[in-house]
């Protein structure tokens, strides 16, 4: 797994200080460019003890290994202001779950929100000062540090190297476009949550539960059926505890229909002047950097690079994506905007809010590269094109060689892949996207070009 390491340049370590969070942020990204040290917002929160307990989950998500917990990764939550709200970001260390605090305009009295992306230090005496804070107590937040730009002698600058692996770019390009797909299933009122919640086990093993609405609450079920939602490892859901008495509801996301193995769901609990969602994996041992949700759209023949940096000037930080509106303002029809916005997605600029049925727009402060340099499968079809191993087609089958290897991919009317006989497919039976050869073949349908 490649990883990046990225120097994170902050005027002052995180701190609560009297009556007021001063959130430090390194270098974002802003409309007017990049910037040092962003602010994003200055004021007060209006659901105090909520919103800490929600940012602390959101950083302990960031330091929890829930597969193999052999040691802790410590990566800071990124912060995303879109004019009205804060979103707070992170994933755990090994990938599978999906923290997301939006602070929505109700839960924020201060001075406009403005607009941008950065990380933010929340570091290990911020989070003892956050636990151990006085309930009630009224709390300032400022997120960003300008008023400690003018370079002085005594101030002191804190750098930390923080590992920052190629799947948090990859997780939130995946975990946008699988909870694109969602539907919500139940809705749980305030005790009815707390009742559940509280029946998870805080640790465990991966197991796969499965649920079934009934009546105000939920009920288990042994086996996936008729309106069966899927809670792969329970103990991942973990985080909400500490803020069970803040919970006004639970609402669960996951794919429509009859699921016939483990998804991928969304437990949103709403807070007040807020919400915390967490996005889990098919399987604790599953992080969200590998389920191949894009690849079939980036490898469109569509996915020029004009349309990407077209795209990208419009999104202009709107708190809305609509690809209608993309696609009448830029000229593209919709399936180029589509996968237009699956190339800015594996930047990470593109995000996915269930409660809002949109997307709304991010632009991380880290390079962004190719999309083939974060898609191993992609790279591998692109080369396998090259080498034009992709043979005609033999009835509803076509035969695509590496090497000494002959590998068969069955294909429908359509052209579209059905299936191959790689390991991976055997493995996985297109449940984490295209393997290599039924994207090569999809792109040899196509009729796309090497690029």
């Amino acid at each position: 797994m490649t990883t990046a390491v990225h120097a994170l340049r902050y005027l002052q370590p995180s701190a609560l200080r009297p009556h007021r969070l001063d959130l430090a942020t390194s270098g974002g990204a802003t409309p007017h460019g990049a910037a040092d040290h962003p602010r994003f917002f200055t004021g007060a929160l209006r659901h105090p003890d909520a919103a800490a307990a929600a940012l602390l989950a959101v950083a302990d998500v960031a330091a929890t290994r829930y597969h193999r917990p052999t040691g802790a990764a410590s990566l800071d939550p990124v912060v995303t202001a879109d004019g009205d709200r804060l979103r707070f970001e992170s994933f755990s260390g090994c990938g599978g779950v999906h923290a997301r605090l939006d602070v929505l305009p109700e839960g924020l009295d201060g001075a406009a929100t403005g607009h941008g992306t950065t990380n933010v230090d929340v570091n290990a005496p911020l989070r003892e000062a956050l636990r151990l804070r006085a309930p009630g107590e009224r709390l300032q937040l400022a997120v960003g540090a300008e008023e400690m730009a003018v370079a002085v002698g005594t101030d002191t600058l804190v750098e930390r190297k923080v590992p920052l692996p190629a799947r948090w770019l990859k997780g939130f390009a995946e975990t946008q476009v699988l909870t694109a797909r969602f539907d919500p299933r139940a809705d749980l009122a305030a005790a009815e949550a707390v009742r559940f919640l509280r029946t998870l086990p805080a640790t465990g093993r991966g197991t796969v539960r499965w649920v079934v609405p009934a009546g105000p609450g939920l009920r288990p079920t042994s086996r996936p059926g008729p309106g069966a939602i899927c809670l792969p490892g329970p103990e991942r859901l973990a985080a909400l505890r500490p803020l069970l008495r803040h919970a006004t509801a639970l609402r669960i996301y996951a794919p429509p229909g009859t699921p016939d193995g483990p998804t991928a769901s969304a437990w949103e609990l709403a807070l007040p002047g807020g919400r915390l969602t967490l996005t889990l994996s098919p399987d604790s041992s599953r992080g969200f950097s590998g389920e191949g949700g894009l690849l079939d759209l980036l490898a469109a023949p569509a996915a020029a690079d004009g349309d990407v940096d077209a795209l990208a000037a419009l999104l202009a930080w709107d708190q809305r994506i609509e690809p209608a509106d993309l696609a009448e303002d830029s000229g593209l029809t919709p399936d180029r905007v589509r996968t237009a916005l699956a190339h800015l997605a594996t930047s990470g600029q593109i995000g996915y809010d269930l409660a809002e049925a949109a997307h709304f727009h991010r632009r991380l402060p880290y390079e962004s590269g190719r999309a083939e340099d974060r898609n191993p499968r992609l790279r591998s079809a692109r080369a396998l094109l090259a080498a034009d191993a992709v043979g005609p087609a033999a009835g509803d089958v076509r035969v695509v060689t590496v090497g000494d290897h002959a590998h068969h991919v069955r294909i429908a009317a359509d052209g579209a892949a059905l299936g191959c006989t790689c390991r991976w497919w055997a493995r996985h039976r297109g449940g984490r996207g295209p393997c290599s050869h039924v994207l090569a073949v999809r792109m040899t349908t196509d009729g796309q070009a090497q690029r």
